[in-house]
C-alpha cells in the first residue's frame, strides 16, 4: 500500500489535490508518467521521415514537446486516427510504423522532478485496468509494438522476460504484466491506488480567497470506496482542482433488451464461458453455446469454444459480407484466426450441412427471447421464428462506458447530449489539443471516452492533458 493511500485516502480535510485520474489502464499510466516529471525532448541528431514535421521540430531545439504548440506540430499529419495530437505523439514514438518500418523514436526522455505535478490514479484493478480481466492467452488485436508505453518497448520487455510475440502480436496476459511492470520500473507506484471504486464526482466554484479571488477555479469532489484484500470497504472523499476521466469503455456490456436476458444462463462477458469450461458445466457433450455478435469479442468466444471442442451456435444481425464487419477491415496475413472465423460464418448457414463440425452460423437472425428451459427464439431473414436449445448464452455486442458517478451519467458532456454516450459514435466532447471538456473547466477525458480506441493512440491524449496541466501550473501566480 502506498504511503499516499495510507495517509490521505478518506482524509477529506486535506488540501485539494492538483489532479485525480480516474482509471488506471494505459491512458492513466501514460499520463501519470508525464505528470511525474518525465519530459520528452527531440534527440539532437534525429531526422524524422516526415519532412514538414522534421522542419518544425528543428525550429525550437532543446524545447520540450510538452512546451511546444501541439496544434502547430500536428498540422498536416495523417493516419489511422482522427485526433491530431494522437497522430503527432504516435509519429514521434513510432516514426515509420505505418510503412512497415521499425525506426527508433525521435524522442529522448529526461526525468525533471521539478516539473512533476502531484496526482493520484484511482483504479478498480491492478495497474493495467481492464487488461487484467481479459483471458490471458487471448492475442491482442494490435501489433505488440503498438501496445507499448513511452520509453519501454514491448519487444525489449518481452525479450528480458524470455517471452516472444506471436505473429507480431502479444497475449493479453503479457500486456497486463507489462503495464504492471511499467508502473514499477518507472517509479510511479506511489501515485496508484488499486481497489478504488469511484461512486460520485461533483463540482462547483470554491469560495474565492487570496489568488483564487482573482481567478477562481472549479473544485471537484471525488467520492467512493476502497476495497481491501479481505473484501471490506472503506469510504473516501477527495478534493482536486482537476479530474481526468480515463475509465475506458468496458465497464457496462451492451444488452439486447429482450425478455429472458437476465436469466442465469445468459451472460455478457467471455469470462463466463471460461468459468463454465473450467467448472465442467459446459463440455463437448453439452447443448451448444449460443454466441451473439459479429465483432472481435464474439470471434474470440468462437475461437475459445472451438479450442475446447464445445459446440457453438453463432448468431448475428448482419450479412456475412457486410463491409461494416470488422473482419473486412483486418489484413488476413496479420489476423489469420479472425479471418478463419469469418470464413466459418460465410461458408456455413442453417440451410446447409456444416463443413465445420460443432459450429452453426445464423446470419441475419435477430434474437427475440430466452426461455427458462434454455431455449433461444430467433426471427430469421424470412420473418420465421426458429428455436434452439442451448447450454449457455454469451451476448457480446459491444460495451458502453459506465459514467454513473457523474451528474446525469455524463450525458451533458457528450458531443451530442441527446444521444447515448459512445466511444465510437458519441464520445465526450473535448478540446482537440488539451482534451479538456468543452462543457466543464478542469474536467478532462482521454482514451476511448474521448474517441481514441487503441492503446497506440491514447498516449496522444495523455500528452495533450499533461501539456495543458503544465501550462496551468505555469500561469499560477506566485
Amino acid at each position: 500500500m502506498s504511503s499516499w493511500r495510507k495517509d490521505h485516502l478518506g482524509a477529506s480535510s486535506s488540501e485539494p489535490l492538483k489532479v485525480i485520474i480516474i482509471g488506471n489502464g494505459p491512458s492513466g499510466i501514460c499520463l501519470s508518467y508525464l505528470l511525474s516529471g518525465y519530459t520528452p525532448y527531440v534527440k539532437p541528431d534525429a531526422v524524422h521521415p516526415h519532412p514538414l514535421l522534421h522542419r518544425k521540430l528543428t525550429e525550437v531545439p532543446g524545447v520540450s514537446i510538452l512546451d511546444q504548440d501541439l496544434s502547430y506540430l500536428s498540422e498536416g499529419l495523417e493516419g489511422r486516427c482522427e485526433s491530431p495530437v494522437a497522430l503527432l505523439f504516435d509519429a514521434l514514438l513510432r516514426p515509420d510504423t505505418d510503412f512497415g518500418g521499425n525506426m527508433e523514436s525521435v524522442l529522448m526522455w529526461k526525468h525533471q522532478k521539478e516539473r512533476a505535478i502531484p496526482h493520484v490514479v484511482l483504479g478498480r484493478n491492478l495497474p493495467g485496468g481492464a487488461w487484467h480481466s481479459i483471458e490471458g492467452s487471448m492475442v491482442t488485436l494490435s501489433q505488440g509494438q503498438w501496445m507499448g508505453l513511452p520509453d519501454l518497448q514491448v519487444k525489449d520487455w518481452m525479450r528480458r522476460k524470455r517471452r516472444g510475440l506471436r505473429n507480431s502480436r502479444a497475449t493479453a496476459g503479457d500486456i497486463a504484466h507489462y503495464y504492471r511492470d511499467y508502473v514499477t520500473k518507472k517509479g510511479l507506484g506511489h501515485n496508484f491506488v488499486s481497489g478504488a471504486v469511484v461512486t460520485a464526482v461533483e463540482w462547483g466554484m470554491p469560495e474565492p480567497s487570496g489568488s483564487e479571488a482573482r481567478n477562481p477555479r472549479p473544485l471537484f469532489q471525488v467520492s467512493g470506496f476502497l476495497t481491501s484484500k479481505d473484501q471490506s470497504q472503506r469510504p473516501f472523499s477527495l478534493c482536486a482542482h482537476n479530474v481526468v476521466l480515463a475509465t475506458g469503455t468496458s465497464d457496462s456490456p451492451a444488452r439486447l433488451g429482450i425478455p429472458g436476458e437476465t436469466l442465469p444462463f445468459v451472460y455478457h462477458e467471455l469470462s463466463a464461458l471460461e468459468a463454465a469450461t473450467r467448472a465442467g458445466t459446459v463440455t463437448p457433450a453439452s447443448d451448444p453455446v449460443l454466441i451473439i455478435g459479429a465483432g472481435l469479442s464474439a470471434a474470440d468466444a468462437v475461437l475459445y469454444a472451438r479450442h475446447y471442442n464445445i459446440p457453438v451456435i453463432h448468431a448475428f444481425r448482419r450479412t456475412v459480407d457486410d463491409p461494416g464487419l470488422v473482419f473486412n477491415q483486418l489484413p488476413k496475413m496479420l489476423y489469420p484466426e479472425y479471418h478463419k472465423v469469418h470464413q466459418m460464418m460465410r461458408e456455413q448457414s442453417i440451410l446447409s450441412p456444416s463443413p465445420y463440425e460443432g459450429y452453426r452460423s445464423l446470419p441475419e437472425h435477430r434474437p427475440l427471447l430466452f426461455k427458462e428451459d434454455h431455449q433461444a427464439v430467433f426471427r430469421d431473414p424470412k420473418g420465421l421464428q426458429k428455436v434452439f436449445g442451448v447450454s449457455l448464452v454469451l451476448v457480446l455486442i459491444g460495451s458502453h462506458p459506465d459514467l454513473s458517478f457523474l451528474p446525469g451519467a455524463g450525458a451533458d458532456l457528450a458531443v451530442d447530449p441527446n444521444q447515448p454516450l459512445s466511444a465510437k459514435r458519441n464520445p465526450i466532447d473535448v478540446e482537440p489539443f488539451t482534451y479538456q471538456s468543452t462543457q466543464q473547466e478542469g474536467l478532462y477525458a482521454m482514451g476511448p471516452l474521448a474517441g481514441d480506441n487503441f492503446v497506440r493512440f491514447v498516449q496522444g491524449g495523455a500528452l495533450a492533458v499533461a501539456s495543458s496541466l503544465l501550462r496551468k501550473e505555469a500561469r499560477k501566480p506566485p
